[in-house]
């Protein structure tokens, strides 16, 4: 006897593979999901190609705007450089000349004789101001390169006369309140509350010379000559 079975022996079971019984369903699933995956990718794909939305949801861009230009638009409108924008012209309002409340009194400061005179009638008839006869600087003031004046403090009006004097006069060296004692032959302003110390730099000159400007216009600027056309003499050295 052998140790082999014939063949009407028993038929050995085999064992069961994997995938039979439910196995089929699960295979069938992972086929699904994984055509979804394809697909989700493709359409992830194409998403992140396409700008994640639509070119029409953002506008045309402009000719030259990255680069910090204009469009081109031939309706715009250029400004030729050869020709100049008008320039508006300004109008400056002065004070007015005031020459009441005040009267003036010239006092020769320079050496020159007949100079203060003819002042007093230069800024008299070609101004308006009041004024009273001239006198002489007292002997201790040198001769004056430029003119001052003075005006009395406890006269309301004299400043103004005094700082409108300037301007007749086309400005001064200053114009300050009166000192303790007047700068005159006498010591006093022949009752004057404006004294015009007539130095180098306006002796002899007329208003128009002066300052054309200030009065211009007022059909009140006269030529004083000097001497006194009219003949007349002074009755002191001013």
């Amino acid at each position: 006897m052998t140790d082999v079975p014939d063949g009407s022996g028993q038929i050995p079971r085999r064992s069961p593979r994997v995938g039979d019984g439910g196995a089929p369903v699960s295979g069938a699933l992972a086929i699904v999901l994984a055509v979804v995956a394809v697909v989700a990718g493709f359409l992830i794909l194409r998403s992140i190609s396409d700008g994640g939305a639509d070119s029409a949801d953002f506008p045309e861009p402009v000719a030259g705007a990255s680069s910090g230009q204009a469009p081109d638009d031939d309706s715009t409108e250029t400004t030729d450089p050869d020709e100049s924008v008008p320039t508006l012209p300004t109008t400056t309002t002065l004070p007015p000349i005031i020459v009441d409340g005040a009267s003036v009194v010239v006092a020769n400061a320079n050496g020159q004789s007949g100079s203060a005179s003819a002042m007093s009638r230069a800024i008299e008839a070609g101004a308006g101001f009041e004024v009273v006869d001239p006198t002489n600087a007292s002997s201790t003031v040198p001769d004056l390169d430029e003119t001052v004046i003075y005006y009395d403090p406890d006269t309301p009006a004299a400043v103004d006369v005094a700082n409108s004097l300037a301007r007749v006069l086309g400005g001064v060296g200053s114009v300050s309140p009166l000192p303790e004692v007047a700068p005159t032959t006498d010591g006093t302003l022949n009752g004057a509350q404006v004294l015009l110390m007539l130095g180098k730099d306006k002796a002899n000159q007329t208003l128009e010379q002066l300052a054309p400007d200030v009065l211009a216009g007022s059909g009140n600027v006269v030529t004083v000559t000097n001497p006194d056309p009219s003949g007349s003499t002074d009755t002191t050295d001013g």
